[in-house]
Parts: C-alpha cells; sequence; structure tokens
C-alpha cells in the first residue's frame, strides 16, 4: 500500500510540532547543505528551507506519491527518490535531518554511524523517531493480525521494528559526536472525529497490514482493530481522543577537522 499524502497529513499539526521541537534546536546558523532524510510530504522540508533560506535544501523519499506532493510544498527545494536505508550523499551535508522516518528501518547500531561519517566537518544529525512499540495502538495491530480470516496473509507482516533503548543511542553515537543533545517527550495530542487513534494509524503504521489485504477482509480487519483499540483511547465528554505519543530526539555534532 502506497503512502497517502492526504490520510498522512490528516493530523499534519500533530505530526509537524516534533519536528519543530527538533529543529528548534539544531545549534547551526548558515549551513550550506541540508538534506531532509525521509522528507514524506515536504512539508517539513519547506520548514528547513524556511529556517535556513541561504541553505542548498534537499529531500530524500522512497515513496513517489509522497515527492510529489514535496515538490508542491516546497518548490524551492530538489527531491530525490531514494531508499533512505542505503542513500549516501554525493557531498557531505552540514545537516542531516530526519523527522519520523528512521525507526522504520533496522540495523540502527550501524546505521547511525553510518550516517554520522556522511556529515561534513561540524555538521549535525538531527533525528526524531516515534518510540510506540508497546504502546496500544501499536501493539494491538500485530495482536489482532495473528487472529482471524486474515492471519495467514499476514503472517510475518510488521510494522516498524523496536527502536534501541535511549541508553544505547547514547552509548552508539557519543564516540563520535563532538556533541550529543538527546532527550523524549510524550505528547497527549488531542484528536478530533470518529475513530481518530485508528484514522492516525491508517496514515503509517497500520500500513504494513493493511496492504496485503482484499478490500473485504482490510475492512474486518480494521473492525477488528477498532474494537480492540477503543477501550485504550476513549473519547472523552467533549468528544476529544487524547494520544499520548512518545518521541526519542537526538541532535549529534561531529568534530571539526584538525588544522595540524
Amino acid at each position: 500500500m502506497a503512502w497517502d499524502p492526504a490520510l498522512y497529513l490528516h493530523y499534519a499539526d500533530e505530526r509537524l510540532r516534533p519536528a519543530l521541537d527538533l529543529l528548534a534546536r539544531v545549534p547551526l546558523v548558515r549551513p550550506g547543505h541540508v538534506v531532509d532524510l525521509g522528507c514524506g510530504a515536504g512539508n517539513v522540508t519547506a520548514l528547513l528551507k524556511h529556517r535556513f533560506p541561504a541553505a542548498r535544501v534537499t529531500g530524500i523519499d522512497d515513496s513517489a506519491p509522497m515527492l510529489a506532493r514535496a515538490r508542491e510544498a516546497a518548490p524551492d527545494c530538489s527531491f530525490a527518490q531514494a531508499d533512505i536505508a542505503a542513500w549516501t550523499p554525493a557531498q557531505k551535508p552540514d545537516l542531516l535531518y530526519s523527522n519520523a522516518a528512521l525507526h522504520w528501518l533496522g540495523g540502527h547500531d550501524a546505521l547511525f554511524p553510518r550516517l554520522l561519517a556522511t556529515l561534513a566537518p561540524g555538521g549535525v544529525l538531527a533525528v526524531q523517531m516515534p518510540a510506540m512499540h508497546d504502546a496500544p495502538i501499536r501493539a494491538r495491530q500485530h495482536e489482532v493480525a495473528a487472529h482471524g480470516p486474515w492471519a495467514t496473509l499476514l503472517t510475518g507482516v510488521g510494522s516498524a521494528p523496536p527502536i534501541l533503548s535511549p541508553e544505547a543511542y547514547w552509548d552508539l553515537l557519543r564516540p563520535h559526536c563532538a556533541a550529543l543533545d538527546f532527550w523524549e517527550t510524550t505528547y497527549l495530542h488531542a484528536l478530533q472525529g470518529e475513530d481518530a487513534v485508528v484514522q492516525w494509524a491508517m496514515g503509517t503504521s497500520l500500513r504494513p497490514f493493511l496492504a496485503p489485504l482484499p478490500a473485504e477482509l482490510r475492512e474486518g480487519f480494521l473492525a477488528a482493530y477498532r474494537a480492540a483499540v477503543a477501550p485504550c483511547y476513549p473519547r472523552r465528554p467533549d468528544g476529544t481522543t487524547l494520544l499520548a505519543f512518545r518521541r526519542l530526539f537526538l541532535v549529534a555534532t561531529v568534530g571539526v577537522a584538525s588544522s595540524s
């Protein structure tokens, strides 16, 4: 199932807030080359260009529909379609920024040092990733997938793998950095509308489960998932659904090469 920009952006303001929080902590003033790795629909790429108007800003993503939307959202930036797991820049960027993308990839013990090594001297790797693999919105997906007429089709199917612990990322990155800024935030998103948590998940983590299913099984799966998560995220008396969403942030700055 291809990424659907409209579905992903249904809760655009809530998804944008952590991107802004990450950008606010980037310590660069005038980077020459900025890369948005896993740029998606380009709304964050446009923010990077606004923050650094003199920079050459490039968005990288493997989804053609997302890139088409990104080119509209940020016409003064350049974009390229590539597998972000294997992507290597032709020129070393000063800022490698990735908002809610790298958690889809495994092998972080090799991936993160490799990304740091692509940076120009004094460059910054800024990353935000959801840390939600144990939360009901994610855990119930696997439980529902294992039971029902869709179970055979979903054997071996999963969503984004669990990320490492904060301590593991610190130990992994700190030896390669001149400075490391590191924090977690749990956002309490106040979502509006019917089946708000299901709608949120359909834009991201439910995609791998829905993709293999024919239409009739897809509707049944969604109904079962809706019933499974409803007790965990009840609507408040005013109709709002509160979604607690934990995210890990890191801003790693590499050293400047010695002139001696």
